[in-house]
């Protein structure tokens, strides 16, 4: 799940910066703007202590028998916390807004707020993020040399992606606030916004949308976003 690659280079990161490493109990295996971006974001959200580690994707360290004891999937991200070692992008960020309730990254439990939160954030990386994966990779089903194929697979993938995107748009026009599920700013956000970038080269990307643009800016102002999109170097357009 991971379909930006580019240059980068491990570093401790925002909060990280004055602890010492003894201290810091969280790390998070990344590589610059892939799957890795959204709980990278949730971190300086959180602000806690955290360190980064590049996972060379162009050397493929990602498949790497390390890498692989941590991800048997040989995917990014994962994230260490203690003794724990957790993959899957949806999961890093349940636990994260989990273990530091004070950032509000998640509604309160049982309510209906919690149950939304849950299903846009299911929806993001089950529906969205899968069918944006046919969109990149879906060449890698086929046999070799199969090139109509891959070209079929990624148009048809592309005006899929194009009805999720309406969807958001419609979301977030449903209720008219700041963020997708309303006036509160969650956890599902920036793996919305990281989604979103990744449709920057499609010819009708998610920033075109009359409510999804402006909400994208919304999201890239915050400075949170701003350190981690910083700390990994990426360049416009971001969206």
């Amino acid at each position: 799940m991971e379909p930006d690659p580019g240059p980068g280079r491990g570093r401790r990161a925002g909060a990280a910066a004055a602890v010492s490493s003894r201290s810091i109990m969280i790390k998070l295996y990344y590589f610059p703007g892939n799957a890795s971006l959204t709980p990278h974001m949730v971190l300086e959200e959180i602000g806690v202590p955290y360190e980064l580690e590049l996972v060379d994707r162009a050397n493929a360290a990602h498949k790497s028998p390390e890498y692989l004891k941590l991800n048997p999937n040989g995917q990014i991200p994962v994230l260490l916390d203690g003794d724990l070692v957790l993959y899957e992008t949806a999961a890093i960020c349940l636990h994260l807004a989990d273990t530091h309730p004070d950032a509000g990254l998640a509604p309160a439990l049982g309510s209906a707020e919690r149950a939304h939160f849950y299903k846009w954030l299911v929806w993001s990386t089950n529906t969205l993020q899968a069918t944006m994966m046919l969109y990149f990779y879906g060449g890698r089903l086929l046999d070799e040399g199969n090139a109509d194929g891959a070209a079929q697979i990624r148009k048809h993938a592309e005006a899929r992606v194009g009805g999720m995107l309406d969807q958001l748009d419609a979301q977030l026009a449903s209720h008219g606030r700041s963020w997708l599920l309303g006036s509160t700013y969650r956890a599902v956000d920036p793996f919305v916004l990281m989604l979103c970038r990744w449709t920057r080269g499609f010819a009708r990307p998610a920033r075109s949308l009359r409510h999804l643009g402006p909400y994208l800016q919304r999201v890239l102002a915050r400075p949170a976003v701003q350190r981690a999109f910083a700390a990994e170097k990426l360049q416009p357009p971001l969206v």
